[in-house]
């Protein structure tokens, strides 16, 4: 039995993890009464702990590797016009599966109708709420202090200071080989740091799912409950059916495959409903499914930034649940200027935790509707979270495949596991 357990993969813990989790948060909501043992010990100690330290861990190491992985996979390409058009192949598939996410998102919402009953009266629009427009979501990448940006975690911004150190690298790489052993020795020690983080995550992953699902009351779920199932169809939707044509359209694969190797990235994604945290464990699966290591360093990370499928759909699910909980109806020149400014807001929410909350509550000063739906939302964000990160990470990682293919950097005999080994001559 000890043997069976040694021998399972970090896939099958995590899934374990996940199950056991649910199951123990389940109980712990409709059996255990006693608020000291319930919420003293277990949800606001054992587990918080035992969940926030794991997920601290991954974002300690998620900048520095982050930076030294962007700045190595540019460093490598000998070909900068390559650098280039990589950059914007990434990029275009990344506003695709965005675009498409908004447009399926709306239209769903707009037939299931999720908040329409609900009849809510807003006290107020908030009139204080910042918006952000395309001005400062451009100048916003290019930071005022790399340090700072590096210190915040400000995705984009480090994204751009890594992008134009790693193609002076290229410029001047027999001045500065110092400069690139160091970064190639720094991104070494990143991963293999990841590696050793990564034997807690069962653990980890365990909390997170126990805490998430002892905590959210069903008198909290349940006016959102046609809300909460509009998410989880699109992010079905997506994951089933527009991901794995994208797969097969772009690479000529089979997504079976893909997602068979890439589903321990989900997990993690979904239980920690993060999307910055699984960054070097999809780099990992992505690598090992054969995408070309210096492809998924720059991509995956960029995606991170810029890929925000689940996002989307919650900003429109959420937008199209606003307007229908207060009677309001858009026409279609009105919904296509909400288009525009959730893709904008999408490539803008930062990697943080309640951020696309905040972002969703820009979005709604932005088209004139009030934003006390926000209190009801937050309740069961964490919920919501999980699909989203699902989304996110999946969507990359099918991105990062789709680009590697275009280059000739997906080795398809390692994906379809028909690779012969060539015996050593002695």
């Amino acid at each position: 039995m000890f043997n069976y357990l040694r021998k399972l993969s970090l896939g099958n813990w995590i899934l374990i993890a996940m199950i056991l989790g649910t199951l123990t948060g389940l109980f712990l909501n409709f059996y255990v009464k006693n608020p000291f043992i319930k919420n003293f010990i277990l949800m606001d100690n054992v587990f918080y702990v035992g969940g926030e330290l794991f997920i601290r861990l991954m974002k300690m190491l998620v900048v520095p590797l982050v930076f030294c992985s962007i700045v190595m996979s540019l460093a490598s390409i000998t070909d900068i016009r390559k650098l280039g058009t990589v950059g914007a192949k990434s990029i275009g598939f990344f506003m695709l599966t965005n675009i498409i996410s908004i447009v399926i998102a709306l239209v769903i919402g707009t037939i299931i109708r999720p908040g329409e009953g609900l009849n809510i009266t807003a006290s107020e629009a908030a009139s204080n709420s910042v918006s952000m427009t395309l001005t400062d979501i451009i100048l916003n990448i290019f930071p005022e202090n790399p340090l700072n940006a590096l210190t915040n975690g400000e995705m984009l911004p480090i994204i751009f200071f890594g992008v134009l150190l790693g193609y002076i690298l290229i410029k001047l790489k027999d001045e500065t080989s110092t400069l690139y052993n160091l970064f190639d020795e720094l991104n070494h020690i990143m991963m293999k740091l990841i590696n050793v983080i990564m034997k807690i995550a069962p653990i980890g992953i365990f909390c997170m799912m126990a805490r998430t699902f002892g905590s959210i009351g069903f008198e909290t779920i349940l006016p959102l409950t046609a809300f909460i199932g509009c998410i989880i169809l699109v992010t079905a939707i997506q994951i089933f059916v527009i991901y794995p044509i994208i797969f097969v359209i772009f690479t000529k694969a089979n997504p079976l495959k893909f997602y068979r190797k890439f589903l321990p990235a989900m997990f993690f994604a979904f239980s920690s409903a993060s999307s910055s945290a699984p960054i070097p464990l999809s780099i990992e699966k992505l690598d090992e499914m054969g995408v070309s290591h210096d492809i998924s360093l720059f991509t995956v990370p960029l995606g991170t930034s810029l890929n925000k499928s689940g996002s989307a759909v919650f900003f429109s699910v959420g937008f199209l649940f606003t307007a229908q909980a207060h009677g309001i109806d858009f026409g279609t020149t009105a919904l296509l200027t909400a288009a525009i400014i959730i893709l904008m807001a999408t490539i803008s929410t930062p990697t943080v935790p309640m951020a696309s909350v905040f972002t969703l509550s820009m979005i709604l000063t932005m088209v004139g509707l009030p934003i006390a739906v926000i209190s009801m939302i937050t309740g069961i964000y964490n919920l919501i979270g999980m699909f989203n990160a699902l989304s996110n990470i999946t969507g990359n990682g099918i991105c990062t495949s789709a680009v590697a293919y275009q280059y000739k950097s997906f080795d398809m005999d390692m994906f379809n596991e028909t690779k012969i080994e060539t015996p050593t001559q002695e």
